[in-house]
């Protein structure tokens, strides 16, 4: 029987958005929309529908996971769950950045000669 591959294949951009906002640190839900938007200078701007249903299949497939951490004191709600990485979630955020990285390579070429 085939090993299954330790990355999944290529992220959906919400999968990616959220990874990415979580790969500095532990983030809320609002925090992670927040970010999102700011990654992408206003470009992405996700709803609590696409976050929240993308980050229930993220924990799912171990991308993700509830922190410990639940009170930022004076500034945070208790009620607000925080989520960070797995090691899984690093790792798939890693070969998708690497995935990018080869079509900026293969785009490269194709502007720089006119292919």
């Amino acid at each position: 029987m085939p090993k299954k591959s330790a990355a999944p294949g290529p992220l959906t951009p919400a999968v990616l958005h959220i990874l990415l906002a979580l790969s500095t640190g532990e983030r809320h839900g609002y925090g992670i929309m927040k970010q999102v938007e700011a990654d992408s200078q206003g470009k992405t701007k996700m709803g609590p529908g696409t976050l929240y249903g993308s980050m229930g299949r993220m924990m799912e497939a171990g991308l993700i996971r509830e922190s410990g951490k639940r009170v930022d004191p004076g500034m945070d709600d208790e009620r607000r769950i925080y989520y960070e990485l797995t090691t899984a979630g690093r790792k798939a955020l890693e070969a998708e950045l690497q995935r990018y990285r080869g079509v900026v390579e293969v785009a490269k070429g194709r502007v720089a000669y006119g292919h």
